[in-house]
């Protein structure tokens, strides 16, 4: 694998064997951040539970204080006064029955999040296929099925982020901007570790959050110290 001069460069900011505080982390993930775009921060959790257990799945949904730096698209399926609403709130889509032939017919997936009320799941249930490999199917644990949709257009629009596991145990999430600097980016991080920790199956036995890596978009892995956050 061609790993370009910025990166090498940038690996040597970081002691591989060492596990860092989660301030140090974001100081660090700044100054490896020196691509020519504003690259996204993620981080990457592996936690000590089974996902192939129905008991030990740990998924929901946090509101970053200082948002994800990103522009998000909504889609909203609703009728009536409900799609008012969502419309009056800023989603970009609103729709029903026209929407989900235009997903089906012409492969459409213009947008970043999906909300419906719960009287749209049965009309929308036949794009579980499409949608939810994407990670893009309304969920209520993700707070995206709901009556209020007014309310969670807005908090998409804020910079909610929906969490949860993969097949291999581990949590992938942006958690902001390189630019956002160490402070942000510190708080948009212990919001959502903090949520992470309070998710915590009863059913999840000995170290719960195992390991935990920062990463900007082109720049080199950050291990974080999982006791500094809990587990």
């Amino acid at each position: 694998m061609f790993k370009s001069k910025k990166y090498i460069d940038s690996t040597k900011l970081i002691e591989k064997s060492r596990l860092y505080d989660p301030a140090e982390a974001m100081d660090l993930v700044t100054k490896t951040s020196k691509a020519k775009f504003d690259e996204t921060v993620e981080v990457h959790v592996r936690l000590g539970v089974d996902s192939r257990h129905a008991d030990q799945q740990v998924r929901g949904a946090i509101v970053l204080p200082h948002g994800t730096g990103k522009s998000v698209r909504v889609l909203v399926f609703a009728k009536g006064e409900r799609a008012d609403q969502a419309k009056a709130a800023g989603a970009e889509f609103v729709g029903d029955t026209d929407l989900v032939e235009k997903i089906q017919k012409e492969n459409w997936f213009d947008f970043d999040v999906v909300i419906a009320t719960p009287d749209m799941m049965g009309t929308i249930g036949r794009l579980g296929r499409v949608l939810g490999p994407k990670g893009l199917m309304p969920n209520p644990k993700a707070g995206t099925v709901t009556m209020d949709v007014a309310k969670a257009v807005q908090e998409a629009k804020a910079g909610k982020i929906e969490y949860r596991l993969d097949k291999t145990n581990i949590i992938h999430c942006p958690i902001g901007k390189a630019s956002f600097g160490i402070e942000k980016l510190n708080e948009n991080f212990d919001t959502l570790l903090g949520a992470i920790i309070k998710a915590k199956p009863a059913a999840a036995k000995g170290q719960y959050i195992k390991s935990c890596v920062v990463a900007s978009t082109m720049g080199p892995g950050i291990k974080i110290n999982p006791s500094r956050i809990g587990g």
